[in-house]
């Protein structure tokens, strides 16, 4: 993945990321929510049921523990033993013994908070209090312990989210690259064919209305035989593209000879090299040099290497077709302004362009994917290219390097 694709991992990991841990977040509020919900109602609850039960009691002295009663009576106020600074609240003892109506209300005293149940049983007002000190304790304890779990949670939550956001989106933009790469090559592999073929087009209309046209029915067989050879390579190319970005497809590797790849290829380019007034001209032996591989696929590379030459040539490319020791090499050269030093390795990374148009072909848009795609193919057949010549200002040679076929 280049960098722009690593940037948009990133950000759709960070997204991702965030609304996960988001949706986690409030998942975990809602429960908490849930949870105190429920266990306040069940103290209201309990504290409810201990002021009926002690409203309940005959004497003061029967109340239990964090429990305080008081009777207003006849007599007066009859109260437990020791009672919170503040109770008994006479004033709502007498009011609902005058109206008959049963009071409820919170109270604090000496820093503890107390619920208050004033009512009638039988004859007489009582009056209760219960302690909730404790009860109200435990809930902000609870509150505390949800407050610092969401807290954890939400840690643990950005860090399993970013880790699995980064496993999830990864296939989702190596497609995107892949996808990506496909287009960059498929633009760059058809471009050289496409403008071949309007090459020989517009020369085959240029001679065809001219003033002084003699071109025979035969002739004009041949030329319209060669673009139809042109566009089914179109098609073969097209094809290879295809099967070479799909990792399940393996492209078939038959016998190849070299010498007639290297001549279809120079003969498909020799009308482009014609309009730049640039000469081209194969070398080699008379006889065959064979490898395996895709014929197709090594008619890229060879294509490519050619393509690029002109690009750069001032007047000749040449072509040669050799053997080495146990490899065949396909060297192409120019007469341009070769490569900058240092640039060797560099050639051959996607979208570099390692050395300057020459000044015949400034006009040209150099998308620096050829010496990277011939690169790929050379070594998916077990190859390499090579730069031989560098001298900047002394023309290059670049050269294809591939295993011969055992015989």
């Amino acid at each position: 993945m280049n960098t722009r694709d690593v940037a948009e991992l990133r950000r759709a990991a960070i997204r991702l990321s965030v609304q996960f841990t988001a949706l986690t977040v409030v998942l975990l509020v809602v429960m908490g929510a849930l949870l105190y919900s429920i266990v306040a109602a069940s103290t209201i609850e309990s504290t409810t049921r201990a002021l009926e039960d002690a409203s309940r009691i005959d004497s003061p002295r029967d109340a239990p523990l964090g429990v305080f009663v008081s009777f207003l009576e006849h007599q007066g106020v009859v109260s437990s033993h020791v009672m919170p600074r503040g109770l008994p609240d006479t004033a709502v003892m007498n009011r609902v013994a005058d109206t008959g109506v049963e009071e409820r209300e919170g109270f604090s005293a000496g820093g503890r908070t107390y619920e208050v149940l004033t009512t009638f049983r039988g004859d007489r007002v009582v009056q209760v209090a219960v302690d909730t000190h404790e009860g109200r304790e435990s809930l902000d304890r609870l509150a505390w312990a949800m407050v610092l779990a969401i807290a954890a949670a939400t840690v643990l939550a950005v860090a399993a989210s970013a880790w699995m956001a980064r496993r999830a989106m990864l296939p989702l933009s190596e497609s995107l690259a892949l996808q990506r790469r496909f287009v960059a090559d498929a633009s760059h592999e058809l471009r050289t064919p496409l403008t071949l073929l309007s090459t020989r087009a517009q020369l085959l209309r240029r001679k065809l209305s001219g003033p002084e046209s003699d071109l025979s029915r035969d002739a004009v067989s041949a030329e319209v035989s060669r673009l139809v050879e042109d566009s089914k390579l179109l098609t073969a190319i097209l094809d290879d593209l295809l099967i070479s970005t799909d990792p399940r497809e393996n492209t078939a590797q038959t016998a190849v000879d070299l010498v007639k790849i290297a001549a279809d290829a120079v003969e498909l380019a020799a009308p482009q090299a014609s309009q730049r007034n640039i000469g081209i001209h194969l070398e080699g032996s008379d006889g065959s040099v064979t490898v395996k591989g895709s014929p197709v696929a090594l008619q890229r590379v060879l294509t490519s290497l050619i393509s690029n030459a002109l690009d750069h040539a001032r007047t000749v490319v040449g072509v040669a077709v050799e053997i080495r020791g146990n490899e065949a090499r396909v060297v192409v050269s120019d007469d341009g302004p070769g490569f900058a030093p240092g640039t060797e390795k560099r050639a051959f990374e996607r979208f570099s362009s390692a050395r300057p148009g020459s000044s015949d072909s400034d006009a040209t848009r150099h998308y620096g994917l050829g010496l990277a795609l011939a690169a790929e193919i050379a070594a998916h057949h077990h190859g390499k290219i090579l730069i031989e010549s560098a001298e900047r200002g002394r023309g290059a040679t670049v050269v294809a390097v591939l295993p011969l076929a055992r015989t």
